[in-house]
C-alpha cells in the first residue's frame, strides 16, 4: 500500500488547522461475547489519514506556530511484541510504522497520555471529534488540565476547540484519484457478486443461500467482505426496507430484492438489484419494475456538477408518482400528490446518499437552507424504489411487490459515471438467468 495518498491528506488537514493540534484515534476492538471479538474494523476518519489497520493507534497532527515552524504528523501505535505476534499476527511497531506510513515520528501507544500535555501546550486550537469516544475525551480533558497547572511556567492550554469531523467531512466528500480507483474495484466485485446470485437463483432456495453466493464471490475476488449486512428479501420481505433475516424460501413466482455491497481497502460499494426467482418478469412485476428503472434513469440524467443534491431525487420522484397513478395506487396530479406526500406509503426514502469509507458516507447534504451543489469527485448512490404492501386501496395483483434498483455513481466534470455494472434491464436480467 502506498502511503502518499494518506500523507497528502494529512498535509491538507494540517493547513486547515493552522497552528492547532488535531487528535484522531482509531476504533477500539469490540467484544462479541465472552472472550471472542468482532472482526476488527478501523475508524474511517483514522484510516482516511493513515491507511494503518492496527487497533490501539492515535494520530496527532501539529500545525505550524512561532515555536515550531514545521508541521508534523505523529503516530502512536502498539510496540513490537514477539509473543503477541505468535497469537495475533504481525505488528509494525512504531519504528517500522513511521517509515511505512510516512509519519514524521511514531511512539508507543503507552506513551500517549504522558506526551499529550506537551503536544497540546501553547497551541491556539485543539481539533477533536468531541463526544465520539468518551475515553479519549477524558484523556484530552486530563491533558488540558495538566497544561493549565503550568501557566506560571509560561504554558497555556488551547483556548478553542473545533470539531474535527466538520473539516474531515468536507475533505472526504470529494474523492481523489486513489479513492476512485479503489471504489471502482469495489463496484466491479460487488457487480460480479450480484451476477452470481442471479445465475444461482432457483425456486425453493433459501434467501441465505443467495447471501452465501454473494459472500463467496466477494471474497474470491479479493474484497474484505460485506460493506454492510446484506439484504436478501423475497416476496413481501422486499417491502421491509432493512430486512436482514434472510431465512425464507424463495417462491417460484416472486421477486427477490438483493441489497449488498463489498468493502475493499475500507471503501464500500452499494448495489441493489431486483429480479424474478424463476428468471422471467411477468404482468405487474414487469410494469412496476419498468417504472422504477425509468425513475433511476431520470435521476441519473440530473447528476452533474452544479446541480443541487436534491435534484436527482426530485426527478426520480416525479416518475415514480406517475407510475403510482398508472398502477392505480393513487389518483390526482403529480404535483398534488408530491405536495401532500401521499406517495410515501409506497416510496418513503430519498433516492440516494454519499458513498465512500462508510456506506452512508460523511458529508453534509445542506449548507444552511440550500442543498449542496454536486461537484466532480463526489460519489453517491442512486436507488429509487417502489414498495407495495397489501392495503384496502391496493389492487390485489400488486400486493407484496417490492423493487429497488441501486447503482454507485461518480460525479465527473462532464456529468457522471456509473461504476456498478450488474445487469438491470429486464432483457439483461432474463438473459443472465436463462436456463437452457
Amino acid at each position: 500500500m502506498k502511503h502518499e495518498p494518506y500523507s497528502t491528506r494529512r498535509s491538507a488537514l494540517l493547513k486547515e488547522i493552522g497552528d492547532g493540534v488535531a487528535i484522531v484515534p482509531t476504533a477500539p476492538e469490540r467484544v462479541r461475547n465472552r472472550d471472542s471479538h468482532h472482526p476488527y474494523r478501523y475508524d474511517s476518519y483514522f484510516w482516511y489519514l493513515s491507511g494503518f489497520h492496527e487497533p490501539e493507534a492515535i494520530i496527532v497532527l501539529l500545525g505550524c506556530n512561532e515555536s515550531n515552524p514545521f508541521a508534523r504528523s505523529i503516530l502512536f501505535c502498539r510496540e513490537k511484541n514477539a509473543e503477541r505476534e505468535v497469537w495475533d499476527g504481525f505488528r509494525f511497531g512504531p519504528e517500522a510504522a513511521c517509515t511505512a506510513f510516512g509519519f514524521d515520528a511514531a511512539y508507543a501507544i503507552d506513551e500517549f497520555e504522558q506526551r499529550l500535555p506537551e503536544l497540546i501546550a501553547n497551541r491556539r486550537t485543539l481539533w477533536h471529534a468531541l463526544g465520539h469516544d468518551t475515553s479519549m475525551d477524558a484523556k484530552i480533558i486530563a491533558a488540558l488540565n495538566a497544561v493549565r497547572t503550568q501557566t506560571r511556567a509560561g504554558k497555556r492550554a488551547p483556548g478553542e476547540m473545533h470539531d474535527l469531523r466538520e473539516a474531515l467531512d468536507r475533505m472526504r466528500l470529494i474523492k481523489d484519484a486513489y479513492e476512485a480507483g479503489i471504489m471502482r474495484r469495489a463496484a466491479s466485485i460487488a457487480s460480479a457478486g450480484h451476477v452470481r446470485a442471479m445465475r444461482a437463483c432457483r425456486p425453493s432456495m433459501a434467501e441465505y443461500e443467495l447471501e452465501a453466493e454473494l459472500g463467496y464471490e466477494f471474497r474470491k475476488r479479493g474484497a474484505d467482505g460485506h460493506a454492510y449486512s446484506p439484504i436478501v428479501a423475497s416476496g413481501h420481505n422486499a417491502c421491509i426496507l432493512h430486512y436482514v433475516e434472510n431465512n425464507k424460501l424463495l417462491a417460484e413466482h416472486a421477486l427477490v430484492l438483493i441489497d449488498a455491497g463489498c468493502e475493499v481497502e475500507g471503501y464500500a460499494s452499494d448495489i441493489t438489484r431486483t429480479f424474478p426467482v424463476n428468471g422471467r418478469f411477468v404482468g405487474a412485476q414487469r410494469e412496476a419494475y419498468e417504472i422504477v428503472l425509468a425513475a433511476q434513469e431520470a435521476a441519473i440524467a440530473e447528476i452533474k456538477p452544479g446541480a443541487a443534491f436534491i435534484a436527482y431525487h426530485d426527478a426520480a420522484l416525479r416518475v415514480l408518482v406517475q407510475g403510482m397513478i398508472d398502477l392505480k395506487l393513487l389518483s390526482g396530479s403529480i404535483d398534488g400528490i408530491i405536495e401532500s406526500e401521499a406517495y410515501k406509503p409506497f416510496y418513503m426514502h430519498r433516492t440516494g446518499h454519499w458513498l465512500g469509507l462508510d456506506v452512508h458516507d460523511a458529508g453534509e447534504y445542506k449548507t444552511g437552507d440550500d442543498w449542496v451543489a454536486l461537484q466532480a469527485g463526489m460519489a453517491l448512490t442512486v436507488e429509487p424504489g417502489l414498495y407495495i404492501r397489501p392495503g384496502d386501496n391496493v389492487p390485489g395483483h400488486l400486493h407484496g411487490i417490492g423493487i429497488r434498483i441501486e447503482d454507485d455513481v461518480f460525479v465527473t466534470a462532464e456529468g457522471c459515471e456509473i461504476y456498478t455494472t450488474a445487469p438491470k434491464s429486464i432483457a439483461e436480467i432474463e438473459e443472465v438467468m436463462r436456463r437452457d
